[in-house]
């Protein structure tokens, strides 16, 4: 998926209006203060860039779920303030800059930067209402989307918007999440270098089916962790006592193993688990067959046989893709599994290959073990964007932007 992007505009954006869609969706304590800015932080380039150019910066972003109506909890006052921490500037914002639009987006002077208030609390937003999507473009000389978090949503702010403007492009933030994604799509790009090893877990095979088969086209090992690993014991015969399954979903798993198998890729689940009989910090663990869980019992993370044989595979692997944890790492006796998983990862990217990481559980467990993102070749901001991605799916706000190698100026 080839598109253009920002850093490929050939003329001066220095007094152009350009407007960029943000995914600026942090997540907030009981007070209203921001508990993490890593999306913030990673729009910074995109911003800093056209700053520099001595750009109009207008920025639109979502937050929440208001469903078209005003809430003040989603107001986008906390984000303005940390906008304008990072940026050394003061960010313009007004609370009803959506009512006056288009004054507020021409009051903008070169080198400054404004946030308009959530799109999300208009009716048109979610509806991608044309007439919405032409309001946004008022004014505008550039769109730069770099929501790879919403692209897979065709909202007036993420795709009609790109259909309005002279020039529509991707931000550099974008523009990472499609060279690393690319390559690990069957028929995109060159492809990974091989061998492949993908490593999903998560709860669910349902939320994970298309994403499997289509990865069968380029992996040659198939790593299938958490949750989602019971429903697939349970396919071949095992005892997975409470631990949870999906099992209307037990004909899928069957299918998938024998697509692998047709294709010739190495299928690898648990062997053992740490199993509990409740999900909890003080509860009693104990190591058990993955395939003969007790009535009663739960597995809650892979165990050291599991992990000791897991390593082997990723050890020799020179592309390595990972979406979801692999047990329930949020609770301590059930983290050590996804800790060791991202060590080995990161270990990887030391040797050279290349790491993806995917999904926003994984992120936020990166996040807890208070590991870098750099120690990894690429994280994703997007969760439900990247697995479509993945599966193949043309995203929308991807798909609006102007195509490559085409060089578009400005103005």
């Amino acid at each position: 998926m080839t598109v253009l992007t920002l850093k490929q505009l050939t003329q001066s954006l220095a007094g152009k209006t350009v407007l960029v869609r943000e995914d600026f969706n942090v997540p907030l304590d009981v007070t209203g203060a921001i508990t993490d800015d890593t999306r913030i932080q990673e729009g910074m380039e995109t911003i800093q860039y056209l700053v520099a150019q001595q750009a109009k910066v207008v920025i639109l972003c979502h937050f929440g779920r208001p469903k078209g109506q005003v809430v003040d909890s989603m107001r986008l006052a906390p984000v303005a303030q940390r906008l304008s921490e990072l940026l050394g500037q003061a960010v313009l914002y007004s609370p009803n800059s959506l009512e006056n639009y288009e004054a507020f987006v021409a009051s903008v002077q070169p080198g400054q930067v404004a946030l308009v208030e959530n799109t999300r609390f208009l009716p048109g937003e979610e509806k991608n209402d044309p007439e919405l999507a032409k309001r946004f473009a008022t004014g505008i000389d550039v769109f730069v989307n770099d929501a790879f978090g919403a692209a897979h949503r065709a909202h007036a702010s993420t795709e009609g918007v790109a259909h309005s403007v002279p020039v529509a492009v991707a931000g550099f933030l974008m523009a990472r999440e499609i060279e690393a994604l690319t390559p690990l799509v069957p028929g995109m790009g060159q492809g990974p270098k091989q061998p492949f090893t993908a490593i999903i877990g998560g709860s669910k095979v349902s939320t994970k089916i298309t994403v499997l088969e289509n990865l069968l086209n380029t992996v040659q090992h198939l790593i299938i962790g958490g949750g989602m690993t019971h429903t697939f014991n349970l396919a071949l015969g095992g005892q997975v006592g409470n631990s949870l399954v999906e099992k209307e979903h037990v004909p899928t798993a069957l299918r998938l193993l024998e697509q692998a198998k047709a294709k010739g890729v190495a299928v690898h689940l648990t062997s053992d688990v740490v199993m509990a009989q409740r999900i909890a910090a003080d509860a009693e663990t104990k190591l058990g067959d993955s395939k003969t869980i007790p009535d009663g019992w739960e597995g809650l993370d892979a165990g050291p046989e599991t992990l000791k044989a897991w390593e082997a595979v990723i050890a020799q692997s020179n592309t390595i893709l990972w979406n979801g944890p692999v047990g329930v790492f949020e609770v301590a006796p059930f983290a050590a599994g996804t800790r060791r998983i991202a060590e080995l990862l990161a270990q990887a990217t030391q040797r050279g290959a290349t790491t993806v990481l995917g999904g926003g559980d994984t992120v936020a467990a990166i996040g807890q073990f208070g590991m870098n993102p750099n120690a990894f070749t690429h994280v994703s901001t997007g969760g439900g964007a990247s697995l479509e991605f993945l599966e193949g799916q043309v995203l929308p706000g991807i798909a609006a932007l102007n195509p490559a190698p085409t060089l578009v100026a400005a103005g």
